[in-house]
């Protein structure tokens, strides 16, 4: 199935100031989902941000945080953003809607939310550039057995160019320009 833009939203999941630095790769990470970030805001794909313990873990990066200046962060203290009722709430807006999720940490976070979604009969797309883990392992694994739970594991060039469909879309020139 591919993914439809006007059935998606893209929760950014717990990318946070004080996590951040011991992510494995975490610039190529911050990198990738803010492709997804800049595109989803392009082509008026909602967007929903946890953040986890705020106080503990500080707030979104700012980098990412000041690409999406009127989304405002819901915080957690779940590891599962499906099981915090605002999250919840916030992500079944549209029942029908695919989420497509990045963040960190892939094991726990992403993990746990993406298997609670699917659980719950939700369409979950986790982008696989767009997640980490402090272990490389961690993510592998995590990546492994979300495939193995039925959830699509994607990329994000893969996302763009599903919600974008064809070369003649007007978001077209823009969205490539992010990946050039």
């Amino acid at each position: 199935m591919l993914i439809d833009r006007y059935n998606s939203q893209l929760l950014m999941v717990d990318v946070q100031e004080r996590l951040a630095p011991a992510i494995a790769d975490i610039a190529g990470v911050e990198a990738q989902i803010a492709i997804l970030l800049r595109t989803a805001r392009e082509m008026a794909v909602p967007v929903i941000i946890s953040e986890q313990y705020r106080k503990g873990l500080g707030g979104t990066l700012p980098s990412l945080a000041g690409l999406m200046p009127g989304v405002q962060p819901i915080e957690k203290m779940e590891f599962s953003c499906f099981a915090n009722a605002d999250l919840q709430a916030a992500l079944s807006g549209n029942p029908g809607n695919a989420t497509i999720l990045c963040g960190i940490e892939a094991h726990v976070c992403v993990l746990q939310t993406a298997l609670e979604m699917r659980a719950a009969g939700r369409l979950v797309f986790v982008v696989a550039d767009a997640v980490g883990s402090r272990r490389p392992e961690s993510r592998s694994v995590a990546l492994d057995r979300m495939r193995m739970a039925g959830i699509d594991v994607v990329t994000t060039e893969m996302v763009l160019f599903e919600w974008l469909r064809s070369a003649a879309a007007p978001e077209f020139k823009p969205v490539s320009q992010l990946i050039r």
